[in-house]
């Protein structure tokens, strides 16, 4: 691939890349442009779908990779691409549909900023039921990584509430999944092939719009916390919560560590996480520096009155100086992780999570912070960077072997560039032929994000 470019020039390359999106938005990488360690050569950012479609077309014509990207507050997640030629910024891929007040559903832009959506849809009393944990994340950026935060529970991810989806395949061709009217004209798929387009990080296609389904606001949100200790408890109430039929909205669960069991977080490490992408706007749980009690903490959403009724329900089940409050913890959608941290992605059936956490321990040799939806199984861990790759090898086999005869998994999301190329980052997922099939029919010549999918894809 580098040969073509090469024969056509770099700057030829340049000025192809602003004729199609304007002398603004098209430019050399530097050295803040790059995807999971790996630089970009080029950064272009088009005004639209059909400027977003001819730089797909030049890349074609001249074998060169594409790697779309939002906000960038995931783009150290997954595994690095083979190479990286042009980057495609979404940010102008944005906005929102024109439905009536009342539509159930609204089509936006893949660029657009998620809390803009959320911004535009409280002024008429509605919203998405999203809420992943990046603050900044581009509604392109959640599907791409199949991003959720705790309202997963009670609505799934955003990639299970799409209604329909247009993106881009390596040709620039148009492609249309869901009902005509999302489709927006393109020639339409079946809806099941678009959601696959959810975690591939830009490998099969470039996003351009998704259309979700939306809901009235609700009148009441409660948060009841109690206090946990051990992961075997949290067991025992999650399992509790889930029989006593309460309706919750999200079942959060926060276990840090204290400050000895792994090291004391220095002071230019804050900064850096205030000043990283992907975690701004988030600071560190006051529980962690502690060192005291985990916490579960459950949403409870609807009127006034049932809110109520079923809050004080919640709290003489699980006891325990259980507390009611009108407003979310500190650690609610925040990762456990930092920027420089081994960031990992647990999911394990509900009933076997306490074994997954006590696995984490046991083969890291110290307590392993550890968040997210414990009413799904579905949590985040976090693995400080200073630990050799191979350890965290060495640890990812044990917790793996663990997981493999409870139906789990363990992903590696990101980590140092060390250990992201000692370490199988998938492990084994079993969604790899499906993958391998659609990236056959979508991007037969492996020309978006190359080796960003699982199995090397």
């Amino acid at each position: 691939m580098a040969a073509a470019a090469s024969s056509t020039g770099a700057m030829e390359i340049t000025r192809k890349l602003t004729e199609i999106c304007g002398p603004p938005f098209a430019r050399f990488a530097g050295a803040a442009d790059e995807v999971a360690g790996r630089s970009a050569r080029w950064v272009a950012v088009p005004g639209g779908p059909a400027a977003a479609a001819e730089v797909l077309r030049l890349a074609a014509r001249h074998d060169l990779t594409v790697v779309p990207r939002g906000a960038g507050t995931k783009i150290d997640w997954g595994a690095a691409p083979a190479r990286v030629d042009i980057m495609l910024d979404t940010g102008r891929l944005a906005g929102l549909g024109h439905q009536p007040t009342r539509s159930p559903v609204t089509e936006i832009g893949a660029g657009t900023p998620l809390r803009a959506v959320q911004s535009a849809l409280e002024r008429t009393g509605r919203r998405l039921p999203l809420d992943p944990p990046s603050p900044g994340a581009t509604l392109g950026g959640v599907l791409a990584a199949d991003e959720a935060g705790p309202l997963r529970l009670r609505h799934g991810t955003a990639c299970d509430q799409l209604v329909g989806l247009r993106w881009l395949d390596a040709d620039g061709e148009l492609v249309g999944a869901g009902a005509a009217e999302a489709a927006g004209g393109a020639p339409p798929v079946g809806l099941e092939l678009g959601r696959l387009l959810c975690g591939s990080q830009g490998g099969l296609g470039v996003l351009v719009s998704a259309t979700l389904r939306v809901q009235a606001l609700p009148a009441t949100r409660v948060w009841v916390s109690r206090p946990v200790w051990t992961p075997l408890e949290v067991h025992d109430l999650v399992r509790a919560v889930l029989a006593a039929r309460l309706d919750p909205a999200a079942i959060e669960l926060d276990l840090p560590t204290g400050p000895r069991a792994w090291r004391p977080m220095h002071p230019s490490r804050a900064a850096a996480m205030a000043n990283h992408p992907s975690a701004a706007g988030r600071r560190r749980d006051p529980a962690a520096a502690r060192g005291g009690a985990g916490t579960l903490a459950v949403l409870l959403e609807g009127g006034p009155a049932e809110v109520t009724e079923r809050a004080e329900r919640l709290v003489a089940l699980v006891g325990g100086d259980a507390t009611v409050a009108h407003s979310a913890p500190d650690w609610w959608r925040r990762y456990p992780f930092a920027p420089g941290d081994t960031a990992l992605r647990v999911e394990v059936p509900i009933g076997d999570l306490h074994a997954a956490v006590y696995a984490l321990r046991d083969a890291a040799g110290a307590p392993v912070p550890v968040r997210g939806s414990a009413g799904l199984g579905v949590v985040h861990a976090a693995l400080p960077g200073s630990l050799p790759a191979e350890r965290v090898g060495a640890i990812l086999a044990a917790v793996r072997g663990v997981l493999l005869a409870r139906r789990g998994r363990c992903v590696v999301l990101s980590a140092p560039p060390a250990v992201r190329q000692a370490v199988d980052v998938w492990g084994e997922p079993a969604v790899i032929p499906r993958l391998r099939a659609a990236k056959e029919h979508l991007d037969p010549h492996r020309r978006l994000a190359p080796g960003r999918l699982p199995g090397g894809l």
